[in-house]
């Protein structure tokens, strides 16, 4: 985000601040009161709709360190909402801080329920931010934010008491392993800095701790003060090392550097400004209606980006739809040319050859019907397959005769004498054939006569019907076959007496023999 609005609110102010391009600007203080807060909505209106971050450094903020058992999901973020409904009932802006679990036993969750319990401090600045419709994205505890910043200022210590002079006082936050446990602000009119106040603070917030076990005898707390370097002299005077207690100065130069800041500001205020501009947190306190206008410049600034993601796909579109109209209209053009050649080759080709009529026409008309008859006129060979798959899966049947022809309305199958038109007496005997005879316009059913035996045990009747009709089952498994059967190889009928053998290998002329009719529709 390239511009924001920084506010950082005291019990006796609010500054103003203006973040554009990664530097803080144009610095305005408006006071509590009436006054102050229309000269806020007048400065507010200058600004337009800028995003508004609003950094809260009160004394009426409170800490609470619970054990919640562990629960999940839903129901887990019930149970935290509960106790901070318990601890701060008049306040919106409470959170909770989930700080690892217990070790032993249940292990229960630690959390830091904390909140700013006077909220009629933010309440007229909140207020006008609504009113002229200014985008707050958030509104942020500046004891919460200094856990942000000890990874960025190399601050590694098991127990580390950090401290601050603030325009709001002097700021005390404790941390064991890099987790907020405790913070308390002193205000000292203006007498914050002074090494003593600092040396006096610091020992009694470290009985504090040791009351409250936070601090285990024999641990060393390790107390980090960031402070301008001219006073780091005195400092180092009043405040003295003991066997459990050791002081570190950071000056606020080197921590200015180590942030990325171009310049150090005056007091440590500007450091957690600086992070709160360069980065984009979110609110460490629910902001419910509040921050409904933060979330219509959210939607907008998608829908720009949208369109613009949009716009520019479309222009990719259009360039390459261009190109490419620019490519295929110069290959058209070579094809023309190409065309133009050709045809006039032809022509030059064919003016020394004599006229002919539809010559084109015919040569096509001869390869369509080429196609056609070698797709659809009628050949055996597809019947004689299906025959063939048959008598593989039927052993017991011997094939002895068959006899083909397409099957087309009133034309005879074709004789031997019809078959070679050399062998006829006149040419008055050869009669026209239908152009069905050779699949024009479409493929004729074809007719296939077929005479086999049975081969079986002597006198085995019951074995001849049954070979004879699993032989003609696997002829009328294939798609749009007929099949009839034309002679048994006994009479069975019950009124004529049964004549003819079956299976009697001596008799030659006296086997089971039968006769199929197939009709098969490509």
């Amino acid at each position: 985000m390239l511009r924001k609005q920084l506010f950082y609110l005291t019990s006796e102010r609010l500054t103003a601040c203006q973040w554009r391009r990664g530097e803080l600007s144009d610095s305005a203080t408006f006071e509590p009161g009436r006054p102050g807060t229309n000269a806020f909505a007048a400065y507010l209106e200058e600004q337009g709709a800028t995003p508004a971050f609003l950094l809260a450094d009160l004394v009426e903020e409170d800490f609470q360190r619970q054990l919640v058992p562990h629960v999940g999901g839903r129901a887990g973020r019930q149970l935290v909402e509960r106790r901070l409904t318990q601890a701060y009932r008049d306040t919106p802006y409470r959170c909770c801080k989930m700080q690892g679990r217990e070790e032993e036993g249940r292990r229960d969750d630690h959390v830091l329920l904390t909140a700013l319990t006077n909220p009629a401090l933010l309440a007229p600045w909140v207020d006008t931010l609504e009113q002229q419709q200014t985008p707050l994205a958030g509104v942020y505890s500046a004891t919460l934010l200094w856990a942000n910043l000890l990874e960025n200022l190399e601050l590694h210590y098991e127990h580390l008491l950090l401290v601050t002079e603030q325009p709001a006082g002097m700021r005390q936050s404790y941390f064991h392993n890099h987790q907020l446990k405790f913070s308390r602000l002193v205000q000292a009119d203006g007498h914050a800095g002074e090494p003593g106040l600092i040396a006096a603070e610091t020992a009694r917030t470290q009985q504090f701790l040791a009351s409250v076990r936070l601090l285990e005898r024999g641990e060393v707390l390790h107390v980090v003060l960031i402070t301008p370097t001219s006073a780091i002299e005195g400092l180092s005077t009043a405040c003295t090392d003991s066997t459990d207690l050791y002081y570190h100065f950071e000056p606020i130069d080197t921590a200015a550097e180590k942030l990325g800041m171009d310049a150090p500001p005056a007091q440590a205020d500007g450091l957690l400004l600086h992070w709160l501009g360069d980065e984009q947190p979110s609110s460490h306190y629910p902001l419910g209606e509040k921050g409904r206008y933060f979330r219509f410049w959210q939607t907008r600034i998608a829908l720009y980006a949208s369109s613009a993601v949009l716009a520019a796909a479309g222009l990719i579109w259009t360039t390459a739809n261009l190109i490419h109209y620019a490519l295929s209209a110069s290959r058209a053009a070579e094809l023309a040319a190409e065309t133009g050649r050709f045809e006039s080759a032809y022509r030059t080709s064919m003016s020394d050859m004599p006229p002919a009529m539809d010559k084109t026409a015919n040569m096509k008309a001869a390869v369509l019907i080429d196609q056609m008859v070698a797709r659809q006129g009628p050949w055996p060979l597809a019947m004689v397959n299906m025959v063939s798959e048959a008598l593989e899966k039927s052993p017991q049947i011997r094939l002895m005769q068959i006899d083909w022809h397409a099957n087309v309305p009133g034309v005879r199958p074709m004789t031997e004498t019809a078959m070679n038109p050399a062998a006829a007496t006149s040419a008055a005997l050869v009669a026209p054939q239908s152009s069905l005879l050779i699949g024009i316009p479409k493929a004729p059913s074809q007719v296939l006569r077929l005479q086999a035996e049975v081969l079986a045990g002597e006198n085995d009747y019951r074995q001849v019907l049954l070979g004879m009709s699993q032989f003609t089952q696997e002829l009328m498994r294939h798609p749009r076959m007929q099949v009839t059967v034309e002679q048994l190889p006994f009479d069975v009928r019950p009124n004529v007496k049964l004549s003819g053998k079956a299976g009697n290998p001596d008799s030659a002329g006296e086997r089971a023999k039968f006769a199929l009719n197939l009709v098969w529709q490509p």
